[in-house]
């Protein structure tokens, strides 16, 4: 009788999945997973706050504003015109700003004024409004020569009674703007694919140090096969990332939809929305198992949290040269360069995610997924191959400790 037949060993899948669920129930219900969670909020708050404040900053230091010199009556009918205008024309018209009320016959320096003001004027017009004179910096004063004129005329009284109704007559969105437009939906894809897939893959490391360290994963390599242990973590890793995924993109939408945004306002990918999406679930799950492996075979040979994030800079580094070669190839549709982040496993996620915004053609990701599949399949065995030698030294007899259990045994 065949003795491996009956050695009641599970087979390499349904132990993959016996140590996949129990890796995802154990990080499900640990009490760090809710911070694990809610980790991604506090920069996001923090950047949000910092860009509100700094736009808050730079409309009040940046923005430029026009300084008026006139006798008491033509100010009034500049300040008068100005807003009148801002209303209708928005705000390209430039802000007026009250530098002094002239008496009769007073004397005034705009260039001793601008030198010596403390608001941020960026020209000062003086005269009359019939007759203005703009003083300023040579760039600013040729920008501003025709909104100034429009203002001093509205403020001599040249405004028209009636404002004529301007008839639309639009077009539809060019070739040349849409291709445009699906660049920008392109590469917002590949930075959110770049950014979920190093902030979540490094659980895949922390996660077997600890466990190498306990001794269980020795435990387990006893009982299962090694492929299925480093199978079960990759998946399991993953099925934790959608978790966290699935959390921070509906309470993301639920922000961003109730601030009256939508899709509409973006331009859609070629492919459309709803395969867009169901690409990008893809493509991070296949760049995800295919860095987690490397993660995994790093993992086999670092004892330390310290070795492992020495072992795993050059990796990290990598990634990002391979991130940075699918949004350069993104620019050279149809060249050489193209195919070849296509065919490289590590940047074809990003790759094929650009393509699905810019190309309608479908059987190429079939082909794109099958092929990084496999690459998966090839680096797990390797994984699991160099962790049986370097920590689990399995080997030929007599070398090893299964050797010397081995030849314990015989005598």
């Amino acid at each position: 009788m065949n003795q491996d037949t009956h050695t009641g060993r599970l087979s390499t899948l349904a132990a993959a999945f016996v140590v996949a669920r129990r890796d995802f129930v154990a990080i499900l219900w640990s009490r760090s997973f809710i911070f694990f969670l809610l980790g991604p909020l506090f920069p996001l708050l923090v950047g949000g706050l910092a860009g509100g404040i700094g736009q808050q900053v730079k409309q009040s230091v940046d923005r430029p504003l026009l300084g008026v010199a006139m006798a008491p009556a033509d100010v009034d009918a500049m300040i008068g015109a100005q807003q009148r205008l801002a209303e209708r024309v928005g705000p390209s018209m430039p802000q007026l700003v009250i530098v002094k009320k002239l008496e009769p016959g007073e004397q005034f320096d705009p260039v001793a004024a601008m030198k010596s003001n403390q608001a941020n004027l960026a020209a000062i017009v003086t005269g009359t409004p019939q007759q203005p004179v703009l003083t300023g910096p040579k760039e600013r004063i040729a920008d501003w020569q025709g909104r100034v004129a429009l203002i001093t005329a509205y403020a001599a009284g040249a405004e028209p009674k009636v404002y004529p109704e301007v008839g639309l007559n639009s077009i539809a969105t060019s070739r040349a703007d849409q291709t445009q437009s699906r660049v920008v939906t392109a590469q917002i894809g590949q930075t959110v694919l770049f950014l979920l897939t190093m902030l979540l893959a490094g659980m895949v490391l922390s996660n077997l140090v600890e466990e190498k360290g306990n001794k269980i994963i020795e435990v387990l390599a006893a009982a299962i096969p090694m492929d299925a242990v480093f199978l079960g973590k990759l998946f399991a890793m993953l099925a934790v990332s959608w978790v966290g995924i699935t959390v921070w993109g509906l309470a993301g939408s639920a922000v961003w939809l109730g601030a009256g945004n939508s899709l509409s306002n973006f331009p859609a990918p070629a492919v459309g929305w709803p395969l867009f999406f169901a690409f990008g679930v893809a493509y991070f799950s296949m760049g995800y198992l295919l860095l987690g492996s490397i993660f995994l075979a790093i993992g086999s040979l670092a004892t330390t949290v310290r070795e492992v994030q020495t072992l795993s800079m050059p990796v990290t580094m990598l990634q990002l040269l391979n991130f940075f070669f699918a949004s350069y190839a993104m620019a050279k549709p149809g060249s050489v360069v193209e195919t070849a982040a296509m065919i490289v496993p590590f940047s074809s996620p990003f790759m094929m995610l650009a393509k699905a915004a810019q190309d309608d053609t479908l059987w190429i990701h079939g082909a794109t997924l099958a092929w990084q599949a496999l690459c998966v399949a090839v680096l797990v065995r390797g994984g699991a191959a160099l962790f049986k030698k370097r920590v689990m030294k399995s080997g030929p007899a007599g070398t090893g400790r299964r050797g010397l259990f081995r030849r314990k045994a015989a005598a």
